[in-house]
């Protein structure tokens, strides 16, 4: 099969993104690239990267080939794509990849990395120097790790993602804490994710043999996308492979930039990621996130939409501690003047005090007493914020 070099120009091949028409201009979105992704992310616009996902080489410097007690031949990583000279040239080469990484990653993206025990700490230690700060490292433990054939060492059952945003100074990225959560039985996701490696029907195959010899299952991308993603996103994997992250970004409805050197992958990539159906729920048919962060509503605001009038009274809790509203939406209570929250904490003796949940007003059908903040989720329903 002839390789082309896609073009780099807006493509869409994916499901419609919820961002504006001219904001992924001059990506190549939802293409394979072919060549050496440092050239490659090199001609990439700076700042225009949601999430990045990289699967580098692990440099496992491995001196022959690898055979079984019974003397069965080991499938293991022999590529030439995974043999550097010397550490130093592998860590120049770390160097430059996350270096050119971080330049075309927005200000609020992310980056993902893994590897094994050869080359992960490197890696680690190059984000650090390159100004990355690292969030979390998750450990992948292997539900099927292949074994140890030699029994000289322990099994390798786990390998490790490093999780990283452009720097320490960076407090906005995506993490969609509340869906992830939610969909583990609402119970936090931990930083261990037991996962099978790449078997059966997912594994891609030539001639019967595995078509690449480091292919992730996508049960584990699929893991990082919908953590670190959201819908439109666009997610960069620079070594690309068999195209795992561009066939699950497809389904998750994310665009996708995979950049691989191998022509043979390249191929498998486009094929595999062609036979994808993206899912056909329409955009209006999707509830809105759950980690959308809500708009501020100042306390003011329910005096101005009347659902509060000046005068009216608020107990503190269930205490029988009363303060009454002003028109400027500030509230009085013993003596003391300010905010919900302020005034709330100078009557509860406390350093601080959330006034949405502390102060409560009566009910005018049930007569019962209401936390405030069910009135500001009234006015976000009325006002769409």
């Amino acid at each position: 099969m002839k390789t082309q070099t896609a073009p780099a120009t807006r493509r869409k091949t994916a499901e419609p993104t919820h961002q504006p028409e001219d904001a992924h201009d001059n990506l190549p979105l939802n293409h394979v690239l072919h060549g050496d992704c440092r050239d490659l992310l090199a001609k990439l616009p700076a700042n225009s990267v949601d999430l990045v996902f990289a699967d580098p080489p692990y440099n496992l410097q491995l001196k022959g080939e690898l055979w079984r007690p019974d003397l069965t031949h080991v499938d293991a990583v022999n590529d030439e794509w995974d043999k550097f000279s010397s550490f130093a040239e592998y860590d120049k080469f770390t160097r430059q990849w996350l270096f050119n990484c971080r330049r075309v990653l927005k200000d609020n993206g992310t980056l993902w990395v893994i590897g094994s025990y050869h080359n992960i700490y490197r890696i680690g230690s190059i984000l650090q120097d390159l100004d990355y700060w690292i969030l979390n490292d998750i450990i992948w433990q292997k539900a099927n790790p292949m074994p140890n054939f030699k029994g000289t060492r322990f099994c390798n059952a786990h390998e490790t993602l490093l999780w990283a945003a452009k720097s320490e100074k960076q407090t906005k990225y995506t993490f969609n804490y509340k869906s992830m959560k939610a969909g583990n039985e609402d119970l936090q996701v931990r930083s261990d994710w037991h996962l099978p490696i790449c078997t059966g029907d997912e594994r891609l195959k030539e001639n019967g043999e595995k078509a690449h010899a480091t292919q992730k299952p996508e049960a584990l991308i699929h893991r990082v996308i919908r953590a670190c993603s959201n819908p439109g996103d666009v997610i960069l994997d620079p070594f690309f492979g068999t195209g795992t992250t561009g066939a699950v970004a497809k389904k998750l409805r994310r665009n996708f930039i995979g950049m691989e050197k191998e022509s043979k992958y390249v191929d498998l990539a486009r094929a595999r990621i062609n036979a994808v159906t993206p899912p056909l729920v329409p955009d209006e048919m999707m509830p809105p996130p759950l980690d959308t962060p809500k708009t501020k509503i100042p306390f003011v605001m329910l005096l101005e939409y009347g659902l509060l009038q000046s005068g009216d009274t608020l107990q503190l809790g269930r205490k029988g501690v009363l303060a009454y509203v002003l028109e400027d939406g500030t509230v009085v209570c013993n003596q003391h003047r300010g905010s919900i929250h302020k005034v709330g904490a100078l009557c509860l003796n406390k350093p601080s005090c959330n006034g949405w949940e502390h102060w409560h007003y009566i009910d005018k059908q049930t007569k019962k007493l209401r936390p405030i903040d069910d009135l500001r989720e009234q006015l976000r329903k009325m006002t769409g914020k």
